[in-house]
C-alpha cells in the first residue's frame, strides 16, 4: 500500500523504446509463461495533490517503495532537480526487462530522465532526456533491463510538478521473423497498442511504383488558438494516381484531429490509429458550457490522410497541417508523403460504361 502524497521513483538500466528499438544483448532466452503466472502491471499516480485529496493507491508486491526527494533552491536562486524514486524487485527470474511509460508535461528545460541503480548505489544506465520540449502533455516509453537493478530515479528540473504518472509492466521475450526485402522494423509492442514508431527516410525512396518523400522529420507545433500550423512545400515531376500523407501527432483531440490543406483546399481531417480506450494516455477535459467530455491523447499517434490526385499538380505543391479552432495545441513529426504512379505490374481494373 502506497500513499500518493509520498512519491519516489528509483529505476534502473534503460534502453529507449520509441516502439521500434529492440534489446538484443544480455536478454534472457525466450521463455514460456502461463497467463496465470503473469505479474500485475502498476499504475503510479505521481501528481502532488493536497493531502486531503490524496488516496491510498494499491500497487503490486514487486513495487517496494515510492518516494519524492524535492528539489532545493541553490545559492544562485536556481532550482535543482527533483527525484521520484521507485524501488522494485523482480517477480521471478523469468522477468528481466521492465516496460516503463512516463506521463509528464513536456516543458522546455524541464524534461525528465530515468536513471537505474543497483543495491550498492552504483549507477547502471541513463535513459537520456525524455520528450521533445514542445510544452505539451506527453508520454515516453523506456525498456529497462532489470538484471542487477533494484531502483529507478526519475530526475526532473524544478519542483517535479510536471511529472504526472507512470505505467510499469514486465516484458517477456520471443523470437521475431522479418521480411528480407522490406524495411527492417524491430517492433516492440507497447501495452494497449502495437503500432511501431514512424521513421522518416532521409532520402526519397521508390518501391513498386510508389515514391516516399520526407517533408520534415523534426517535431513541429500546431495550435488552433494561435493559428500556428505546419507548412510544407514539395515538388512533383509527374502527375501521380493518388497520394498518402503520414505523420505522428502528439496530444491530438481524438474526435477532432488535425486538418490538411493542399494547394489552398481543405481536404479534411486526418485519420488517427487509436489504441485501446483502456490506455492511460487518454486525458479527458470538459470545457465551460459543454456537457460532453473531450479527450486528448497524451503521446504520439499515427495519422494519415489520402491526398486526392486531382488537387496535386506538377511543380511545387503547398501543404498545411493545422488544428481547428478550439482543439488546443499539438505537435507533429516524421511527416512524409507517398505518391503512387503507374507501375507495369500493378493490378488495375478497367470498368466498362453502362
Amino acid at each position: 500500500m502506497l500513499v500518493r502524497a509520498a512519491f519516489a521513483i528509483f529505476l534502473a538500466a534503460v534502453c529507449r523504446v520509441c516502439a521500434q528499438e529492440a534489446l538484443t544483448e544480455g536478454l534472457p532466452s525466450p521463455v514460456e509463461v502461463t497467463a496465470q503466472s503473469f505479474p500485475e502491471s502498476a499504475w503510479l499516480d505521481l501528481r502532488q495533490n493536497a493531502p486531503r485529496n490524496s488516496k491510498t493507491q494499491n500497487t503490486p508486491a514487486w513495487v517496494e517503495a515510492l518516494t519524492l526527494l524535492p528539489g532545493e533552491t541553490t545559492e544562485l536562486g536556481g532550482t535543482s532537480k527533483s527525484i521520484f524514486r521507485i524501488r522494485v524487485t523482480q517477480p521471478s527470474s523469468d522477468y528481466q526487462v521492465l516496460f516503463f511509460r512516463l506521463f509528464f508535461d513536456d516543458k522546455p528545460n524541464q524534461q525528465p530522465e530515468l536513471i537505474a541503480w543497483d543495491e550498492s548505489g552504483t549507477h547502471i544506465l541513463r535513459s537520456g532526456t525524455l520528450g521533445v520540449g514542445m510544452n505539451l502533455p506527453n508520454s515516453d516509453s523506456v525498456l529497462i533491463p532489470m538484471t542487477g537493478a533494484s531502483a529507478i530515479d526519475i530526475e526532473v528540473p524544478g519542483d517535479g510538478k510536471t511529472i504526472r504518472a507512470a505505467y510499469l509492466d514486465w516484458m517477456t521475450t520471443s523470437q521475431v521473423v522479418h521480411p528480407v526485402n522490406a524495411e527492417h522494423r524491430d517492433m516492440i509492442p507497447e501495452p494497449f497498442s502495437s503500432a511501431p514508431a514512424l521513421h522518416a527516410p532521409p532520402e526519397d525512396v521508390e518501391n513498386f511504383g510508389t515514391v516516399t518523400a520526407t517533408l520534415s522529420a523534426d517535431p513541429i507545433r500546431i495550435d488552433g488558438e494561435t493559428q500556428e500550423s505546419a507548412v510544407f512545400q514539395f515538388p512533383i515531376e509527374a502527375q501521380p494516381l493518388t497520394g498518402l500523407l503520414t505523420f505522428e501527432v502528439a496530444n491530438p483531440t481524438i474526435d477532432a484531429p488535425p486538418e490538411v490543406y493542399l494547394n489552398g483546399q481543405n481536404i479534411g481531417p486526418v485519420s488517427l490509429t487509436l489504441p485501446d480506450l483502456a490506455d492511460p494516455g487518454y486525458r479527458g477535459a470538459v470545457e465551460p458550457l459543454t456537457p460532453q467530455m473531450h479527450f486528448h491523447y497524451t503521446g504520439w499517434l499515427r495519422a494519415q490522410k489520402i491526398v486526392p490526385a486531382t488537387i496535386l499538380k506538377v511543380g511545387p505543391n503547398d501543404l498545411v497541417v493545422a488544428n481547428a479552432v478550439g482543439t488546443g495545441s499539438s505537435a507533429i513529426r516524421a511527416t512524409q508523403i507517398q505518391l503512387k504512379y503507374i507501375w507495369d505490374k500493378s493490378d488495375y481494373l478497367l470498368r466498362a460504361g453502362h
